[in-house]
């Protein structure tokens, strides 16, 4: 994998999700969106459901258990339906919609009981004499605005009376659905009613009821359903349908239907002809029951100038607000429309295309470039802020925009783009880990995986730290173990593993390993602004971690009864300009550059200063903050033999704050000026004094001490620079 590259999974997959979420949004197989858009309108409607409103007084009549026990088990006579209708009107009722199928045959006409008695039985001549129950169902529809339905799609020979007129284009009807036959009631009933409109009704695909028709088509006509007729009859005029055009022109332009108008009310259409019904929760004030209206118990004005529905018992169906009866649904229906409630739904699903096409190309193009954070941010606000855009139009204008489905493609697209991502990323993990085998931590190696552009094999220079650290006296040791190599190999790797790995977990990169030492870096191939400090904080922790290591050691040591001498290590850092990337035929990753030099010298002259860590004076400058550090010498052991200031590191910031350290600073500040202007008694004279104080290395001063014997012998001449050179030569 070329570092920097951007893998063509992370912008082909969301693509490829979004054109699959597309098409889906498009042609709806199985009814999804329309499911998902049916989820959202039920939540809405049950957090913000329509006030009741009872200016137009539409009553649903309850055939109860009750009015069973007077009239008998469904379904009932006509003759109980005329003496309900005659009770209706004397409640003061002023219109009675059946929302219930009339056409089949009256359980109770004489021409059916006649047909179960002997030819000689006596009441033939009596059950011969009386009238039909259609008949005496018909002549109670007098004197009251009755409308009775008819059935499409059901064999018959039913005709309406009445046919929409539809204004604007006859292609408005393309979507409205068409029915070559109807089944309704006897001529009698059907002339005696004031309206006949169809029965159907129209659940959405998971059964629930969130629309009404008002258009349907008999044989390709336009006919009024039960409320268009009660619709009509309630202004006084003729229901018209108005059509208008829907899409974008010259591309998807068409024809769709728009408004139901009637008088002074008006009702948006969906393309199908259906209205979206606002429900209101159940209220008791809607209801009667035909027991109380049959026994004469309703009060006065119960029923003063309503319109009643009446459907048949336990005919139920399912609604946003839970299960309600038949009539009900046609009830609400009404009353919207009367009251101006019905819900307004855009036609078409343009408007949840083109917002899921510019969304999902801008979720891709951040996938590609800014990454999954990003991309799953700018989807988490684009579904929360849809989601309160649609639910604002709901609650305030009473429009149904349907945010479920293009809400699902985005996250759909998110997803398969976070999906291709993690794929991606662990790829890129695998990668990098047999790259970096040993040689990073493993957070480290993530964070190259999630951003390959951050590893550049190319080559750049860079300040860097870098950290030498070898085991004292590793030829002595190896000598010790003569008879005894495996157990010389796992001492070592008990006391290099854990500094190996204290020097990863502070964010270094591990450079050569030879089994005497190791080399380890900071700021390469990752940026660490404070590289310096964390080496210094790294060879700190080095030191603790050996120091647990020897004690394990020695309590091993003590139960074998083996002779047990310390382990010692040399840390040197150096801190300076380096060029980092891919070397080698193989493109291995490293560091050249003399930093790394100074860091190995400086550990090889480490063990005559006596503490185990030392650094350059770069990096105490970089990292002064962070710990106490002691100057011990000034001598010309750069890549080039150039003089370097080395300091021995101490301590923490506590330990360079306490009297006995800044008097030892002190000491060695003045050691230092004097061996410098080749003051060599002076000298002489301060470091004995030195090795009072507490702290003072006594390995150091011996160092010091002998050199001034040679450059007593060997006067440096008036243009020494201060710095020593003889102990390299």
């Amino acid at each position: 994998m070329r570092a920097g590259a951007k893998p063509i999974a992370v912008w082909t997959v969301p693509l490829a999700a979004l054109f699959a979420a597309g098409l889906a949004l498009f042609a709806d197989p199985a009814g999804l969106t329309e499911r998902l858009r049916g989820v959202q309108f039920d939540a809405y409607q049950s957090l913000a459901p329509r006030p009741f409103d009872d200016g137009y007084k539409v009553r649903v009549l309850d055939l109860d258990p009750a009015s069973e026990a007077r009239f008998g088990p469904w379904p009932w006579s006509r003759l109980a339906l005329a003496r309900l209708t005659d009770e209706l009107k004397a409640a003061g009722a002023s219109s009675v919609v059946f929302a219930l199928p009339l056409d089949g045959p009256d359980p109770a006409a004489p021409d059916r009981l006649l047909s179960l008695l002997p030819a000689d039985d006596p009441s033939r001549t009596a059950l011969a004499g009386l009238p039909a129950p259609d008949a005496r169902f018909a002549q109670s529809l007098a004197g009251i605005v009755a409308v009775t339905g008819f059935t499409l799609g059901q064999a018959g020979d039913a005709t309406a009376r009445k046919t929409l007129t539809v204004q604007g284009d006859p292609d408005a009807l393309a979507a409205v659905p068409n029915f070559a036959g109807a089944a309704g009631p006897s001529a009698e009933v059907t002339t005696a009613s004031a309206g006949d409109g169809a029965l159907n009704l129209v659940p959405d695909a998971d059964g629930k009821m969130r629309r009404m028709p008002l258009v349907l088509r008999l044989g390709g006509k336009p006919v009024p359903s039960l409320e268009a007729e009660a619709l009509r009859l309630a202004a006084g005029t003729d229901v018209t349908i108005a059509s208008a055009a829907t899409g974008i022109p010259g591309l998807n332009a068409s024809a769709a239907l728009a408004t139901a108008d009637a008088g002074k009310f008006s009702a948006p259409l969906l393309a199908d002809g259906t209205i979206a019904i606002h429900f209101a929760r159940e209220t008791a004030a809607r209801h009667v029951t035909a027991s109380a209206l049959d026994a004469g118990k309703l009060a006065p004005d119960a029923l003063s100038h309503a319109t009643v529905f009446i459907s048949a018992p336990g005919a139920t169906v399912a609604t946003p607000l839970g299960a309600r009866s038949v009539a009900e649904v046609h009830a609400e229906a009404l009353e919207n429309m009367l009251t101006g409630a019905t819900l307004k739904e855009p036609n078409g699903r343009v408007p949840g295309l083109i917002f899921l096409a510019v969304m999902g190309i801008g979720l891709t193009v951040l996938f590609a470039r800014a990454g999954a954070r990003w991309a799953g941010a700018l989807a988490l606000l684009t579904i929360l802020g849809l989601q309160g855009f649609t639910w604002f139009l709901f609650a305030r204008e009473h429009v149904l925009l349907d945010s479920a489905s293009p809400s699902a493609g985005l996250a759909f697209v998110f997803a398969a783009g976070f999906a291709a991502r993690l794929w991606d990323i662990a790829q890129a993990r695998a990668h990098f880990r047999d790259v970096f085998a040993g040689t990073l931590s493993d957070a480290a190696v993530m964070r190259i995986a999630r951003k390959p552009e951050l590893l550049k094999l190319g080559g750049e220079a860079r300040t860097v730290s870098c950290l030498s650290c070898g085991i004292r006296g590793y030829g002595r040791l190896a000598d010790s173990f003569a008879d005894d190599a495996p157990g010389f190999a796992k001492l070592i790797g008990t006391a290099i593993a854990p500094l190996i790995q204290v020097a990863l977990a502070n964010g270094g990169t591990l450079g050569r390993f030879d089994g005497e030492s190791f080399t380890a870096y900071w700021n390469a191939p990752l940026d660490d602004a404070e590289h310096a400090l964390h080496a210094c904080e790294a060879a700190n922790r080095m030191t603790l971690a050996l120091a647990q290591t020897n004690e394990t050691l020695a309590q091993e040591r003590r139960f074998d009864g083996t002779a047990f001498e310390a382990i010692e290590v040399g840390i040197g850092v150096a801190t300076g300009r380096a060029v980092a990337g891919g070397f080698g035929p193989r493109g291995a990753y490293a560091i050249a550059g003399d930093s790394m030099l100074l860091a190995e010298r400086i550990r090889a002259l480490s063990a005559q200063y006596g503490p185990a860590v030392i650094v350059a004076d770069d990096t105490r400058k970089a990292a002064e903050r962070g710990y106490a550090f002691l100057e011990v010498d000034y001598i010309a052991a750069g890549p080039h033999e150039e003089p370097v200031t080395l300091f021995a590191m101490l301590g923490n910031p506590l330990v360079r704050a306490s009297p006995k350290f800044r008097a030892l600073q002190t000491f060695h500040d003045h050691i230092f000026q004097a061996i410098r202007a080749q003051q060599w008694d002076k000298a002489r004279g301060l470091i004995e004094q030195c090795r009072k104080l507490s702290g003072a290395s006594q390995k150091l001063y011996d160092l010091h001490l002998a050199r001034i014997e040679f450059f007593e012998h060997n006067p440096p001449g008036g243009d020494w620079d201060g710095a020593f050179r003889q102990i390299l030569k």
